[in-house]
C-alpha cells in the first residue's frame, strides 16, 4: 500500500501537539514520585506507571520486567580539618560520596594534586603514601584528556587513601559521579575511597593543604543486592512483524535528584512515541511495518545493569533488532539529528533523515560511548543511536542538570519535547516501513567490538 507521507506527517506533529501528555508525565514522575534511584519503592512507582500509560496507549503485552541488582546507598558524608592532632574549628565542609563509594573513615595529610596528570603527581610523589588528594573532576585543559577513573588509579597506584574530587560547577552545587570505568566488565570496583568537595571548598581545601593541614573523612555506605524493574511494550508491525525496532530510555535517578532533564525528558518522549504512533494506527488505519519495542530502564545510573539485564534476557542469541535508539537527557537542547554507534547505517538513516525535510543530519561517534543504555546494545552488536542534540557544547544553561537535586521539571522544555515526538515519530514509522531487504547486513562482530573498546581504554569520547 503506497502511504501519503504527507498527510501522515501533518498527523504526527499536530497529534504530538495537540494531545501532548509531555507534562503530565513529568509531573508525575518529577514531582508526585520524586527521585528513583532503581530498587527503591519510588523506582516501582515510576515503573507502575510507565507500564499503565502503555497500557492506556493498546500497546501489546506491557508488562513489567525484574532483574537482580547489585546496588548501594549511603549515609551523611563529614570531613573535618586537623590541626595539632585535634578537630578544627570551623564551618562543614561540603562533600558527596561518588556512586558506589565504598565506607570510607580515615585521617591523612591532605596534597593537592591539581589534575592529577603524571607531571602533577611526580612532583608530590613523596608526599601521596598515606595522604588525601585533592583532585580536579575535570580534565586538564589541553593535554590528552584521561578518564577521571584512571587518574584515580594512579592516584592509588602511588599510595594515596582517598580522593577529594572538586566539583566542576560553581554555587556549591555538587553532583553525583562515577569512579569507575563502564567500558570494562568491572564497573563497580573503585579505585580509592573518593568524594566530591564543592568548588568553593575545593579553593579552601587546597589552601589548607598548602599550609600542611590534616583531614579526617566519614562516609557510611554499604552495596547489596535487590531487584530493579524493565518494562516493555510491543506495536506489532503490519508486514514484518519478526523485524523489530527498539526504542528505549531509562527511568531512574541518582540519589535525591526528580531527574528532569536526566532523564524524565527522554522517558516522557518515550511514552508519548508509543501513544501517537498507537493512535495512529486506530485512528488512521497506518500501522509500522515491522515492529516496534517501547522500553524504560531501571538501573542506568548503576552502571547500565538494567539495559543490560534487558540484553542478556532477550537477545543473547537469535536475530537482532535492526536499531535500537536511545534517548537520554533531551531537554539538553533541541533535536539535530541522529548519532550512531556504527557506521554501517549511516547512508540509509541520512537518506531516511532526507525526507523528513527538517535538515537533519547523521553521524557516527569516534569512539565507542558506555555513558549511557545504547551500549550494552553496541556490545552485543546491535545497531545503536541516540538523537543529536546540544547534550555538551552549546546546550541550555539552565538544563545544565542531571545528577542533583535541581534537575527539577522545571528545566524541561515540553514545547521542544513536543518536537521531537513528532520528528522522531515520522523517522521511525519510515524506518518501519523500509522492507528487510533494504537494510544493509549487521556484519558486527562482538569480538571485534571487544577488541576495539578493550583499545579504546584510557582514552575519553569525543562530544562533538
Amino acid at each position: 500500500m503506497s502511504l501519503d507521507w504527507a498527510a501522515i506527517d501533518r498527523w504526527l506533529m499536530g497529534e504530538a501537539w495537540v494531545g501532548s501528555q509531555i507534562e503530565q508525565h513529568l509531573a508525575m514522575l518529577c514531582q508526585r514520585i520524586g527521585p528513583r534511584w532503581s530498587s527503591s519503592d519510588d523506582e516501582r512507582q515510576a515503573a507502575a506507571y510507565i507500564c499503565e500509560r502503555m497500557e492506556a496507549a493498546a500497546l501489546a503485552d506491557a508488562r513489567l520486567e525484574s532483574f537482580p541488582l547489585d546496588t548501594w546507598e549511603h549515609g551523611p558524608a563529614t570531613g573535618t580539618v586537623i590541626a595539632n592532632g585535634q578537630v578544627a574549628d570551623g564551618r562543614p565542609i561540603d562533600l558527596l560520596p561518588l556512586l558506589y563509594c565504598p565506607p570510607v573513615d580515615l585521617r591523612g595529610p591532605l596534597v593537592d594534586v591539581g589534575f592529577g596528570m603524571p607531571h602533577e603527581l611526580s612532583a608530590v610523589r613523596d608526599q601521596l603514601p598515606g595522604a588525601i588528594a585533592i583532585v580536579n573532576l575535570s580534565p586538564e585543559p589541553f593535554s590528552t584528556p584521561k578518564p577521571l577513573a584512571d587518574r584515580l588509579r594512579s592516584l592509588r597506584d602511588a599510595g594515596a587513601v582517598a580522593a577529594l574530587v572538586v566539583e566542576r560547577k560553581s554555587g556549591g552545587r555538587m553532583e553525583y559521579h562515577s569512579a569507575t570505568e563502564w567500558r570494562t566488565s568491572g564497573e563497580l570496583e573503585h579505585p580509592l575511597p573518593s568524594v566530591v568537595t564543592s568548588r568553593e571548598d575545593g579553593a579552601l581545601l587546597r589552601a589548607l593543604a598548602a599550609a600542611g593541614r590534616r583531614f579526617a573523612i566519614q562516609a557510611p555506605s554499604r552495596t547489596y543486592r535487590a531487584a530493579g524493574t524493565n518494562t516493555v511494550a510491543d506495536l506489532p508491525g503490519a508486514h514484518w512483524p519478526d523485524e523489530w525496532l527498539v526504542i528505549g530510555a531509562h527511568h531512574d535517578t541518582v540519589p535525591d535528584s526528580p531527574g528532569g532533564n536526566d532523564n524524565a525528558s527522554g522517558t516522557s518522549v518515550v511514552l508519548e512515541l508509543a501513544r501517537v504512533l498507537s493512535l495512529l494506527r486506530q485512528e488512521q488505519g497506518v500501522a509500522p511495518g515491522c515492529s516496534i519495542r517501547f522500553l524504560t530502564f531501571g538501573a542506568e545510573e548503576q552502571a547500565l545493569q538494567g539495559s543490560y539485564a534487558y540484553v542478556a534476557r532477550h537477545h543473547r542469541t537469535g536475530p537482532l533488532p535492526r536499531l535500537a535508539l536511545n534517548l537520554d537527557e533531551l531537554a539538553a537542547g533541541p533535536i539535530k539529528g541522529v548519532v550512531l554507534q556504527f557506521p554501517h547505517l549511516r547512508p540509509l538513516i541520512q537518506r531516511t533523515l532526507d525526507t523528513l525535510g527538517e535538515g537533519l543530519q547523521c553521524h557516527v561517534l569516534a569512539h565507542l560511548d558506555a555513558s549511557s543504555d545504547w551500549f550494552p546494545f553496541a556490545r552485543r552488536g546491535i545497531p545503536s543511536a541516540l538523537p543529536w542534540r546540544w547534550r555538551f557544547v552549546g546546550r541550555h544553561p539552565d538544563a545544565d542538570f542531571h545528577h542533583e537535586p535541581g534537575d527539577t521539571a522545571d528545566k524541561v522544555r515540553p514545547r521542544e519535547l513536543r518536537e521531537y515526538v513528532g520528528l522522531l515519530a515520522r523517522l521511525l514509522l519510515r524506518l518501519s516501513q523500509l522492507p528487510p531487504a533494504e537494510w544493509p547486513a549487521n556484519m558486527l562482530c562482538v569480538d571485534d567490538i571487544e577488541a576495539r573498546l578493550k583499545d579504546e581504554l584510557g582514552t575519553v569520547p569525543r562530544t562533538m
